[in-house]
């Protein structure tokens, strides 16, 4: 039987209330340098959700940011089964710093395409979930119904843009002549596909992102009406390992111009 978003819901709900929450509760009051409390709270939720997933769906595989890379390459070298990806901790920085912007996300991929995902934000309680073909959902709310921007209202957009990924020139003249308006970096990239598919901001970019990174975000981008691909302008979802870059926007017509200013502002061997 097909999971349910709203079983899924529960259990990641339920796991990050016991994982994290009380974890970056103590991250607030005891700032630890070494990283030992995020390792903690990275390697307890994925535990957590690898014995929940498969207790309720044993069919599945399941692919953890935290699992050794050989583990990685032996997961996704095969297509035929069923994997779940999951990013325990998306934005373990914000975490062990007491900055409140991270999330858990996973995506339930099947013959190397997304069927379904959910990134759920804890200290918001607010849970972003797609199901392919089907729509993109904020808790009950459907995403995708916000206001049409016009592409020439690109100079008022807020723009979501990882800086230190970026190709020099590209990052200098974003720097010098931004073509929007204002420009942030929140430091969980699942959590920014979905502030980017609920009209947040508007115009996103990165320059490289890992497959559990993107494989939930990008599916309730997609299904909430934006649009995205890559800096080469290749597909942005790929079933692969590699680190892929991001050029998305809320709309078809904000992306087709924010990716065409992109293209003029790169190097000539990066086009």
């Amino acid at each position: 039987m097909p999971p349910s978003l709203e079983k899924l819901r529960d259990i990641v709900r339920t796991a990050a209330r016991d994982e994290l929450l009380p974890r970056f509760a103590d991250v607030i009051r005891h700032v630890k340098h070494d990283g030992s409390m995020v390792t903690e709270a990275d390697v307890a939720m994925q535990q957590r959700l690898k014995s929940d997933l498969a207790r309720h769906w044993p069919e599945y595989d399941f692919l953890g940011e935290e699992m050794a890379g050989h583990e990685h390459e032996q997961l996704t070298g095969t297509t035929g089964k069923g994997l779940w990806c999951v990013d325990p901790l998306d934005g373990t920085s914000n975490f062990a710093t007491g900055i409140p912007y991270f999330a858990v996300s996973l995506a339930l991929l099947i013959d190397g395409k997304q069927e379904l995902a959910l990134v759920y934000d804890p200290v918001r309680d607010e849970c972003f979930m797609a199901r392919r073909g089907e729509g993109a959902w904020l808790n009950d709310i459907v995403l995708g119904a916000h206001e049409p921007i016009p592409p020439e209202a690109i100079r008022r957009c807020i723009a979501c843009v990882d800086f230190k990924r970026l190709a020099p020139l590209l990052a200098a003249r974003l720097g010098a002549q931004p073509p929007y308006g204002s420009q942030r970096n929140f430091g969980a990239s699942s959590l920014e596909w979905c502030w980017l598919a609920d009209g947040r901001f508007h115009l996103y970019l990165h320059g490289g992102q890992k497959l559990w990174d993107y494989a939930g975000g990008s599916l309730i981008l997609a299904e909430a009406g934006g649009y995205a691909c890559t800096l080469e302008g290749e597909t942005a979802f790929s079933y692969g390992l590699a680190p892929r870059s991001v050029v998305a926007a809320a709309t078809p017509a904000l992306f087709s111009e924010w990716k065409a200013w992109i293209d003029r502002n790169r190097a000539p061997d990066q086009t």
